[in-house]
């Protein structure tokens, strides 16, 4: 509710001024500043209701119950009968019928006619017990008005969110001073202040977990218990391992047994001054010099604390705080000259930058924690013997960017404009003699519609032709990377611990230097039709060298990885914004914005020139992120028995049944440095975006659209070990042959040895992101002078996919759960 508007900056020429903060472009969030005129005073409330979503269906009782005998099977048919000849007592040693008597009495359910009938056994709803309707209430409350002399903007936002899983809530208030003080004529200030104080309740976290197994939100241990197993016994008491595997824990009461509570204070905001000389000395006339200062300060607070009755605990209470103090600022110095003459513009800005940035931060952790009621607020000496404290540490890190840039504006008659910048940028995180860099650009824009050729296409309102060239650099590794960090150790020397440090495991890079993108930019902006058509379209060519990566390295060297320069990466692309009003009537107006962008990009050269990294899956030719493996063409049959046979003779041993991986040189045996091949990339080759806005009188609606399209996604595949819950999916069976997935082999560990080469997927999709509804009321229709306008409006977001190729995962959030709400609000302006 505070922003005016937000603009994109993507070509090299127009992030020139954000030297390397906007090595992947730029985007420029303004907020609403006051204004000349009456004080307005805008209200804006709403409440959203959410629910959790879960595409990922899951076995029901009855199908994990077979599903887990064929596993079983397969492993030892000579012990365990098949699948669908089922004995109770080898159902008793399958389901761990003495560990849990509980899940046992509701498998016998099912043996209760004396022939096994699973739709006896009831399905326990696990993920239903940790899920929680949603609800978020929201008020933004702005004041805005002013003089000529000053103008100002304040607004106070309160936002109260309960999460959709049990346990999780969040809170924040927040506050926005927005002042603009013209003192006198050639000099004038002004501040944008905004400050926040959240609370969050983060529900089950995995800080401190002890079990065998866990996961890191109380959803994903729900969704792990076995539907067969029951959270009680008979006499109401909390079954601890529904199923009978130490592995996994019940999350009955797990919102009162794991707290993670984070707090954080941040204030940050932009303050200005600046001075027209011209307004003092007439010779000075257009010079003018403004200083910038943007400080970013945050107080950051995580403290934990486990029940030994957690689902993360293995039988100690567990607490930690954590503490972080971010102090940041970046200070401008800018000086503008503006001047015209005849058909001439020219426009010149100097700056000097400086950016710091420090973080502080205290880390303290426990078991045993003597009362619960104290969580973590007395992790000290006389509550916490030596023994029993986990963990203690804190650290300082400080970076520092210094940087000079020069721009030249010039424009002749209206029609041609040209730009020139020199910028020269300095990171403190890279290696001495590498630090400093500089990072040129240009461009040059025809205003085609001003030219007399022009004058006679009516159909064309206007015209623009850019081309743009320049460099900008990156620096996006963490602090002291190139310092060789060492770490601590104790060995014994005669009858004493002493002291000592060895290496870490990533190596230091004493010439570690700048990633550098030369970026080659053609587009075209366009209003046509009498501005029924607007948009842009743009075509990029870029070349970046030196990629700053993590690479790893020989561990005869003492070390695992490095982070180097590594190679030259190129890419290409298209973008286009079209907007066209389709119908415009008085009573009736439709809109359509539309955004498509195609990009292909690939791997040039590594560290050893054309040499493929199969180590870090890096290409000659390919996208930097690619997936590499094995092939499958589908599932070995009994009527392939003469070839898995010869397979087996090179000691690999297939059976019906086991994933089919492609030999791809022919040997009649796989292995990892022959038969694995490029799958695909994970970069969508298209993103594409649709907006359409209707408004009938008062009404409005809008609908959004979204979509990547052309790549891959390794979903992991599935182990179907059995010991673990699974998803309902079409496996293999010995009546089921002809299946998409592999047939289960119970293991503690993983069954078939080619299982991930059935998850590469085809990712594409297109959903719906946002479906809107307001009516609109001026002051006016509402017969009264207090209340200029007033809208009531609905939105549904996430309501669903138009298409996905992959059905069980919501590709948009790269995971199968996510929240689908409605909301109701209304804005009003007094």
């Amino acid at each position: 509710n505070d922003i005016e508007s937000i603009d994109i900056l993507k070509d090299a020429s127009a992030t020139a001024i954000y030297g390397s903060r906007g090595a992947n472009g730029v985007v420029i969030v303004t907020t609403k500043q006051g204004k000349t005129g009456r004080t307005v005073l805008n209200l804006n409330l709403s409440t959203t209701f959410e629910s959790l979503q879960d595409k990922e269906e899951m076995m029901d009782a009855e199908q994990y119950i077979s599903f887990r005998r064929w596993a079983y099977y397969y492993k030892n048919p000579s012990t365990f009968p098949r699948g669908d000849q089922p004995t109770i007592e080898n159902d008793k040693a399958i389901f761990h019928a003495t560990s849990d008597p509980s899940a046992w009495s509701n498998i016998a359910k099912g043996w209760t006619s004396g022939t096994w009938d699973g739709s006896k056994v009831a399905t326990t709803d696990w993920r239903g017990l940790v899920k929680q309707p949603g609800l978020t209430n929201n008020l933004n409350l702005s004041v805005s008005g002013g003089s000529e002399k000053l103008k100002a903007y304040a607004s106070f936002g309160y936002l109260d969110n309960k999460g959709t899983q049990r346990g999780q809530n969040f809170r924040r208030y927040s506050a926005n001073v927005n002042v603009d003080f013209n003192a006198t004529k050639w000099f004038s200030m002004g501040t944008n202040l905004k400050v926040s104080y959240s609370i969050q309740e983060y529900g089950q976290s995995e800080t401190g977990a002890t079990t065998v197994s866990s996961s890191g939100s109380i959803y994903e241990s729900a969704r792990s218990l076995f539907p067969y197993a029951v959270p009680y016994d008979s006499l109401g008491n909390r079954v601890f391992y529904p199923g009978g595997d130490v592995a996994f824990k019940n999350v009955v009461n797990e919102w009162n047994l794991n707290q993670d509570q984070r707090t954080t204070i941040r204030a940050f905001g932009s303050l200005y001054a600046q001075v027209d000389f011209g307004k003092i000395i007439p010779a000075l006339k257009n010079l003018r010099y403004r200083v910038n200062f943007g400080p970013d300060l945050s107080n950051y607070r995580d403290g934990t604390y486990i029940d030994p009755n957690s689902v993360i605990s293995s039988g100690s209470s567990f607490a930690s705080l954590m503490k972080r103090q971010t102090i940041s600022y970046t200070l401008d110095h800018l000086i503008y000259y503006n001047n015209s003459f005849g058909k001439h513009d020219i426009g010149l800005t100097l700056l000097n930058s400086q950016t710091q940035y420090s973080i502080e931060s205290s880390l303290i952790s426990a078991n045993d924690i003597a009362f619960p009621s104290q969580k973590w607020n007395a992790l000290t000496k006389d509550y916490i013997s030596s023994s029993n404290l986990k963990d203690y540490s804190s650290g300082l890190i400080e970076s520092q960017l210094q940087s000079y840039m020069a721009r030249v504006n010039y424009g002749f008659d209206e029609k041609y404009l040209l730009t020139l910048s020199a910028r020269r940028d300095g990171a403190s995180q890279l290696a001495e003699g590498h630090k400093y860099s500089w990072f040129p650009s240009a461009a040059i824009a025809w205003k085609m519609d001003q030219e007399n050729f022009m004058s006679n296409v009516k159909w064309v309102d206007d015209l623009k032709l850019r081309l743009g060239v320049g460099v900008t650099g990156n620096s996006a590794i963490d602090p002291y990377e190139t310092q060789g960090a060492i770490s601590s150790i104790f060995y014994p020397y005669i009858s004493s611990l002493t002291t000592g440090a060895i290496p870490s495991t990533t190596m230091a890079n004493k010439n570690l230097g700048w990633e550098k993108t030369t970026q080659y930019n053609i587009g075209l902006d366009f209003t046509l039709l009498n501005r029924r058509v607007s948009g842009s379209l743009d075509f990029y060519k870029s070349t970046t060298t030196d990629l700053l990566m993590e690479m790893s390295i020989p561990t005869v060297t003492g070390y695992q990885t490095t982070f180097a320069n590594v190679g030259e990466t190129a890419n290409k692309g298209i973008d286009l914004s079209l907007t066209t009003v389709n119908i415009n009537t008085n009573s009736f107006n439709w809109t359509t914005t539309t955004n498509i962008s195609w990009q292909n990009d690939h791997i040039v050269s590594l560290a050893n020139g054309n040499e493929d990294d199969i180590n870090n899956n890096w290409f000659i030719g390919q996208p930097i992120g690619v997936i590499y493996g094995y092939k499958a063409a589908g599932l070995w049959h009994l009527a392939d028995s003469a070839v898995y046979n010869q397979f087996n003779a090179n000691g690999t041993a297939f059976s019906p049944g086991n994933i089919r991986p492609v030999d791809i040189d022919g040997d009649q045996k796989i292995d990892a440095n022959h038969d694995r091949v490029i799958i695909g990339s994970t970069r969508p080759r298209w993103i594409v975006g649709m907006t359409n806005n209707f408004s009938y009188k008062s009404f409005d609606f809008s609908i959004f659209l979204y979509g990547r399209l052309k790549y891959m996604y390794d979903t992991g595949g599935e182990v179907e070990g059995a010991r673990s819950v699974q998803r309902q999916l079409d496996y293999y069976t010995e009546n089921n042959m002809d299946a998409e997935y592999q047939k289960p082999i119970y293991s503690e560990g993983s069954g078939d040895p080619y299982y991930g080469s059935l998850g590469y997927k085809n990712a594409s999709f297109i959903k719906i992101r946002n479906i809107s509804l307001g009516y609109n009321l001026s002051g006016k229709m509402l017969n009264t002078t207090a209340i200029s306008n007033l809208k009531a409006y609905i939105q549904v977001t996430n309501p669903g996919m138009l298409f996905s190729k992959i059905d069980w995962l919501d590709m948009d959030v790269v995971g199968s759960t996510y929240n689908r709400g409605i909301t109701i609000g209304i804005n009003a302006t007094f």
